[in-house]
């Protein structure tokens, strides 16, 4: 289902950023510093770390922060006092904070945690920057939904899908043939499988090319995140499954790139700086400067591309199964990756073992329709405890 994108006059706007204190939150604050005033901020939220929440709203004074985390609430009062900053504290307060209205609002909450306030943010009908893939995988039809009611507009944050819709003819559809999204291949991607075996958290959390958080750069290693994004990808543009191509290029300087039925092959082309894709969407319709190093082909030399390994990263082959099967199995794959992926990050698992806890999850759960927000919460919970089960019950075999 294709996601309206109705035309605004840029302006000076008020905004609000759901996840402030993480990379793409950190990237936007840097953008608004830069802003030359153009940004005046409503709320700031963040999930624990409370010292680099106090220290950006005492810098941009916005009328609220909150922390989702509500044993910080004594903390960020404390930090805050004498400013005239209201303080809140829990993920109803994110959810509030969401709410208040804004121009422009930022969802870059990492998982499926940034579902309801990115469903808020969309209810107010504001210009929703959206960094949160999760949303859509987990529930890509009651947000599409939502947008449709509220008049909202949804502009990507991911680099991928921003380059997509920046050349993705949505008045001429037929002329379309296929999109393509690229991926760098993460830092395994010439490892031998058995070798993977061995990946520590360290090893998978340094990614080649991005600076991102531990989460969204072990989904790179494992492509997981690619498989979010096919998911993502079909709910942003009007395009069908088998027209959603990936391809790997080490790279990461050609962003996406979408095919017509002339030949022609349009490619958005740019640094690895997630600075670029916000800008896009914080200035849009305009553009603004961001201080990114400039492009220079030549120092590049040259950009390769190849076909991702299916035996290397089964996480594709799930992605596209989830997405066939409909209804709930979306929501199911991203919650029990993002149960294996903290399990791995905390050293209760092995690398290879995310995605064979993903798919045992899948193939226990299934798929339902999703008819509410309610069915949703009922099976993220449900695939969460199940990946649990699974994933103590392997590290008990050894």
């Amino acid at each position: 289902m294709a996601v309206t994108i109705s035309q605004r006059e840029p302006g000076r706007r008020r905004i609000s950023i759901l996840g402030s204190t993480g990379s793409v939150g950190c990237s936007t604050i840097d953008l608004i510093r830069r802003g030359n005033g153009a940004y005046e901020i409503e709320a700031l939220t963040a999930h624990s770390n409370v010292a680099k929440l106090v220290e950006q709203a005492t810098e941009f004074r916005p009328a609220l922060a909150v922390i989702g985390d509500e044993t910080l609430y004594e903390p960020l009062k404390a930090g805050l006092a004498g400013t005239g900053i209201e303080v809140a504290a829990g993920p109803v307060a994110i959810v509030e904070a969401a709410s208040r209205p804004a121009d422009w609002i930022m969802a870059a909450i990492v998982g499926a945690a940034g579902l309801e306030p990115t469903l808020a943010a969309v209810r107010q009908g504001a210009i929703v920057g959206l960094a949160n893939k999760e949303s859509l995988v987990c529930a890509g039809d009651l947000v599409t939904a939502e947008i449709a009611k509220s008049g909202a507009t949804l502009l990507p944050v991911d680099s991928e899908h921003s380059a997509i819709f920046q050349v993705f003819d949505f008045d001429r559809l037929d002329g379309i043939e296929k999109i393509i999204l690229t991926a760098s291949g993460g830092p395994f991607r010439t490892m031998d499988l058995k070798d993977m075996e061995a990946v520590t958290p360290e090893q998978a959390v340094a990614h080649p090319n991005w600076s991102m958080g531990a989460k969204i750069s072990v989904d790179s290693a494992t492509m997981m995140n690619k498989g979010l994004e096919v998911i993502e990808a079909h709910h942003l543009f009007p395009v069908d499954m088998d027209r959603i191509e990936i391809i790997v290029h080490p790279q990461s300087i050609v962003h996406s790139m979408v095919s017509y039925v002339d030949g022609s092959v349009l490619a958005h082309l740019g640094s690895p700086d997630m600075r670029t894709p916000i800008a896009y969407a914080l200035s849009w319709p305009a553009r603004m400067a961001a201080p990114v190093k400039p492009l220079d082909l030549a120092e590049i030399g040259e950009l390769t591309f190849q076909k991702p390994e299916p035996a290397r990263f089964p996480a594709l082959r799930l992605a596209r199964e989830a997405l066939a099967m409909g209804g709930s199995a979306p929501t199911v794959l991203n919650a029990a990756n993002e149960v294996a992926v903290a399990g791995f990050l905390a050293g209760a698992s092995g690398f290879l073992d995310i995605c064979r806890i993903v798919e045992r999850t899948m193939e226990i759960m299934g798929g339902a329709p999703l008819r509410s927000l309610d069915d949703v919460r009922a099976v993220d919970q449900e695939a969460r405890r199940l990946a649990h089960e699974l994933m103590n019950a392997r590290r008990q075999r050894g």
